[in-house]
């Protein structure tokens, strides 16, 4: 199957599952921003998604669709590797237009992928995953299980995690933007028309989605009682 045996097939399934993970990147944001104006209403929605059957689910497709996103990365960049054998030269000597975001994408994807590690860690682990062990029978606190805005305030008012969320969402804009139009010109979606305007669409979507995120960073680490508030 040429999807999966060839390079562009290979391709259009990582264009494919990444295009999938702006969108849910864009539904999360802008749950998130929900907690900025009230922590009730932000509790309300991560109880709807918390350990039932559809959120599982949903959980389930998304760590699908990440698994998939970084092996077929991986596999990618060691074929590229592989095809310019011995000649660093042409890797690290590229044209002017190529930017920065393109020269770094596998490096960026490794940052992002350590801080979806500590997001799970910060608030997955300490959330769905308590009310999974718990309906397994385990003996966990589910107290705060569904306290979406204490977790958020829990977390950003150490300094340390908030410049390490600050660091993430920055690394994540750069994959986001060069992967966005990256993805469309896989696609073939790239005629002189649409590139430029594949490039601003990307980056003004990669951009709301980011500075969403980070806006509920700063704020709950400028003000943790905000989850009282």
């Amino acid at each position: 199957m040429w999807l999966l045996n060839s390079s562009v097939g290979k391709k259009v399934i990582m264009s494919v599952s990444g295009l999938a993970l702006i969108l849910f990147l864009l539904f999360h944001m802008s749950m998130n921003l929900v907690a900025l104006f009230s922590g009730d209403a932000y509790n309300m929605i991560c109880e709807f998604l918390g350990a039932n059957w559809y959120a599982l689910v949903a959980t389930a497709g998304l760590a699908a669709l990440v698994i998939v996103h970084f092996v077929y990365a991986f596999i990618l960049t060691l074929q590229n590797k592989k095809a310019r054998g011995n000649q660093p030269y042409a890797y690290t000597k590229q044209p002017k237009e190529v930017e920065w975001a393109s020269q770094n994408m596998f490096v960026l994807g490794v940052i992002v992928l350590l801080g979806m590690g500590l997001h799970l860690y910060n608030f997955w682990a300490k959330m769905q995953l308590v009310e999974i062990l718990h309906m397994a029978g385990a003996d966990v606190c589910t107290k705060y299980a569904a306290d979406g805005a204490y977790h958020i305030a829990q977390t950003f008012s150490c300094p340390v995690y908030a410049i390490l969320y600050i660091v993430w969402l920055v690394a994540l804009w750069f994959h986001l933007t060069h992967g966005f139009w990256s993805a469309m010109q896989t696609l073939g979606w790239n005629n002189k028309v649409w590139f430029n305007r594949w490039r601003w669409v990307g980056n003004i979507v990669s951009t709301i989605i980011i500075l969403g995120f980070m806006a509920v960073v700063v704020a709950y680490a400028l003000c943790p009682a905000c989850a009282t508030c």
